[in-house]
């Protein structure tokens, strides 16, 4: 990267609370595939893989080092507990957290 060292970005989505909205959508132009993720979740962490060191390899013995994939995390803002005008992520005693996040996979040529 050019300047720094990779994104570990979150971003805000639009839609209403606890509702079901589009997250993200990824396409890879050379093989057409397309991976698209809805969640109730407030936000989306995009992470580019800064901090993958090396050690590990895939099929055909390929080593997998920095930027060598993504995450596209559904979550809350990032310290939300320490920033009122968030949303909450304060969990009370006797509550229950629900969330959901849909990975759909297709071919887009």
């Amino acid at each position: 990267m050019k300047f720094g060292g990779g994104y570990d970005h979150n971003w805000i989505l639009r839609g209403k609370p606890g509702e079901l909205k589009i997250a993200a959508k990824a396409h890879d132009p050379k093989t057409g595939r397309v991976l698209t993720e809805w969640t109730t979740e407030p936000g989306v962490q995009f992470y580019s893989g800064n901090s993958i060191p090396g050690l590990y390899k895939g099929k055909t013995g390929v080593v997998y080092g920095k930027y060598a994939g993504f995450c596209l995390e559904t979550q809350h803002y990032p310290d939300s507990p320490n920033q009122p005008e968030f949303p909450s992520t304060l969990l009370k005693p006797g509550e229950t957290m629900r969330s959901e996040t849909v990975y759909a996979f297709s071919v887009q040529k």
